[in-house]
């Protein structure tokens, strides 16, 4: 998997903290040994601004690090500021959606729940088109087919040699809601069952029989990098997005979404549903 500018960003933090608490060095006293403020470096730490890489060079002699410690996190410095495709982009985006596009760049996995409409990653172009009108009623065409162009940029990255896994749980309601009327619905649903034969594509869907459950606030994803310190769960939220990345927060989401999947139906009996509803339609 591709190792980005935020993941990147987010593991120097992480590792130039980790360095500083293993030789016993407050912030006041490191940031001095090298002459950058306790701010600049708390900044480094929580993943904030830029990094100069000479700056970490000094760190790294302060720390003690190795030689391949050090080498290393130069590497992770320098790399931070590569920019991703769609920083190319002419017309602004959302800065929420700027970040999720920065994220998912980046992520070996993602679990997502949706319960009002299916995944924006296993979208057709004419259902997210339908998707935004409804979401924005007052929104120029323009600047919606703007937006369905990244989304459709987006699910490139389940063509990459080494994609990540996508794993959905979907609830019923997402699959009988006439988004774009019953022929775009048709064949949302049949793209869908399509989507579900590929390797790294899991689809199980939360009947209504379930009743009751553990996510009925809303739809979220947890975003899941190379390591457990690189997680980060997005909420919709309307008019944009949340990002949590909390120990606590990330813990709550993740079980959660363990318990919808083990609520949910398995992958033939999902499969089964999909096809049913979609010849329905």
């Amino acid at each position: 998997m591709p190792v980005g500018p935020t993941t990147r960003r987010r593991q120097l933090g992480a590792d130039l903290r980790r360095l500083r608490e293993r030789k016993g060095l407050t912030l006041e006293e490191a940031g001095a040994r090298v002459g950058i403020s306790k701010a600049t470096l708390s900044r480094y730490e929580t993943k904030e601004g830029t990094v100069k890489w000479p700056a970490v060079a000094a760190l790294c002699r302060e720390y003690e690090a190795s030689d391949e410690e050090r080498l290393a996190l130069i590497e992770l410095a320098k790399g931070a500021k590569i920019q991703g495709w769609w920083r190319s982009l002419a017309d602004p985006i959302p800065e929420s959606m700027n970040l999720m596009l920065t994220l998912e760049d980046e992520v070996v996995r993602e679990d997502h729940y949706a319960c009002m409409y299916i995944p924006g990653l296993l979208q057709t172009r004419p259902y997210a088109e339908a998707v935004h009108r409804a979401s924005e009623a007052h929104c120029p065409e323009q600047e919606v087919q703007h937006m369905v162009d990244i989304r459709m940029k987006r699910q490139e990255l389940l063509d990459r040699q080494e994609p990540p896994h996508i794993w959905c749980v979907i609830d019923e309601a997402a699959l009988r809601r006439q988004v774009g009327g019953s022929e775009v619905m048709r064949r949302q649903l049949e793209h869908l069952l399509t989507m579900t034969q590929r390797p790294h594509i899991t689809v199980q869907v939360l009947p209504f029989a379930r009743g009751a459950h553990a996510a009925a606030v809303g739809s979220f994803a947890v975003l899941r990098g190379q390591t457990p310190e690189l997680d980060v769960v997005y909420v919709d939220l309307l008019g944009g997005g949340l990002f949590m990345e909390k120990p606590q927060e990330l813990e709550r989401y993740k079980l959660a979404f363990e318990y919808l999947s083990a609520q949910a139906l398995d992958l033939e009996s999902s499969a089964d549903l999909i096809d049913r509803i979609s010849k329905e339609s």
